[in-house]
């Protein structure tokens, strides 16, 4: 365990086997939460050290959220609650209070006293309009995204490369193909110069 995963006390309930574990896998540990917002409330973990979530690989973010949405089904079906709240609280301002990454999945029920509403801000029109153009333009400048570890890194690109990209494949003929060409061609060949012979025979 290297210096700044000792230092997590996350990190060091994962290595020590601690806590409720509801499920695990390779990459991924859900506990029941020590401090419950409700009963069920389940904290899904990625087992290696990443402070934030912007700091953690895209491919794990994407099998985060995929054990978080299968494990919400379960708390649905299993504890007959009405709803769930998926929540990442993300830095020190956002309630953070571990240092690192976790996904909270809280059952709800109706009457149950929790209180996820906010105060409205008023923004004018140019403050929303503002907004609107720097995010848009920032977010046009988002890359590819990467699916699995480094060693089998798979990259998604952008929509259009990716469709451009298998428009490409489809217009090269597979190699096999162009074999079965080349093989095809003294045969029809021979074929016409048969024909041809079987004329001349007719017309002799």
């Amino acid at each position: 365990m290297s210096s700044e995963n000792a230092a997590c006390m996350v990190c060091q309930a994962v290595a020590s086997g601690t806590g409720m574990a509801v499920y695990e896998d390779d990459e991924v540990v859900a506990y029941l939460d020590e401090n419950p917002a409700a009963y069920g409330h389940l904290a899904v973990i990625p087992k290696s050290h990443h402070p934030i979530i912007e700091e953690t690989p895209d491919y794990l973010v994407n099998h985060v959220f995929q054990v978080v949405n299968k494990l919400s089904v379960v708390v649905f079906e299993e504890l007959k609650v009405q709803g769930t709240n998926i929540l990442v609280s993300n830095g020190i301002a956002a309630g953070q209070d571990l240092p690192h990454f976790m996904v909270n999945i809280i059952p709800r029920t109706e009457g149950d006293g929790l209180n996820f509403q906010w105060q409205a801000k008023h923004l004018s029109e140019e403050e929303m309009s503002t907004v609107e153009i720097v995010l848009k333009e920032q977010s046009a400048s988002i890359g590819a995204f990467e699916l699995k570890k480094k060693d089998e890194a798979i990259v998604l690109g952008k929509p259009e490369e990716i469709i451009s990209s298998a428009k490409e494949r489809k217009k090269e003929p597979k190699a096999e193909e162009k074999k079965e060409e080349k093989a095809d061609e003294p045969q029809a060949e021979t074929e016409e110069e048969n024909y041809l012979i079987r004329h001349l025979r007719r017309i002799a």
